[in-house]
């Protein structure tokens, strides 16, 4: 039997309309951001018995589950740090303008999370372990049929599907970023995990 994993990244914060990096800095949801949040929890109670809720622990994505919740997901939330974003340290706050600025060999169209190393924050690296930790475990406990929503951030989202294709992060993250509520569905099978849907967005108000 298949189980399935649905990952959600968090609704427009302040900070993402202002174009500030947030990392594990607390921004709260934009009106926008709590309509698209409970725009993705109508489809998600529509289209999927979710069984597990599974939220990192920033205001963002709580406030963002809470939403999905309203909309009519039943899941009680479950915490898990593993499923935060990258910590970008000193950067945290600034635009990417700013970082451009400061540290010429950062590439202000370019992504931020292909980085290797950040002063006071998580290397690359780290951060990849840590995600691809949580993956397994969640992975690991998935029952037969069962379906886990997570809601999560930019990164980690990008760090699992980076460790289900195969591919590098570094070059990935460069390629794709998710949208506010994007929807990247996953199904894992004896066989292994296979990306259904990468960033659907068909739920989202225009």
């Amino acid at each position: 039997m298949t189980g399935t994993v649905v990952l959600v990244r968090h609704g427009e914060t302040t900070w993402n309309r202002a174009g500030r990096i947030q990392g594990w800095a607390d921004a709260t949801l934009t009106e926008d951001g709590r309509e698209q949040a409970r725009a993705a929890g109508s489809h998600l109670a529509d289209s999927h018995a979710v069984d597990r809720l599974v939220v990192s622990d920033l205001k963002r994505t709580l406030e963002t589950a809470d939403a999905l919740r309203t909309a009519g997901v039943a899941a009680e939330p479950e915490r898990a740090r593993a499923w935060r974003e990258r910590d970008f340290g000193e950067l945290q706050g600034l635009t990417r303008t700013a970082i451009a600025s400061r540290h010429p060999e950062y590439h202000r169209g370019g992504s931020l999370l292909a980085v290797r190393s950040v002063e006071g924050g998580e290397s690359l690296s780290a951060f990849e372990t840590r995600v691809r930790d949580g993956w397994d475990r969640l992975v690991g406990d998935l029952g037969a049929s069962e379906t886990v929503a997570v809601v999560t951030h930019g990164g980690p989202i990008r760090a699992v599907l980076s460790a289900v294709t195969g591919r590098e992060l570094a070059s990935l993250a460069s390629e794709f970023s998710p949208s506010n509520c994007g929807l990247t569905e996953i199904s894992v099978a004896g066989s292994g995990p296979e990306v259904v849907v990468q960033d659907g967005t068909d739920h989202l108000p225009l």
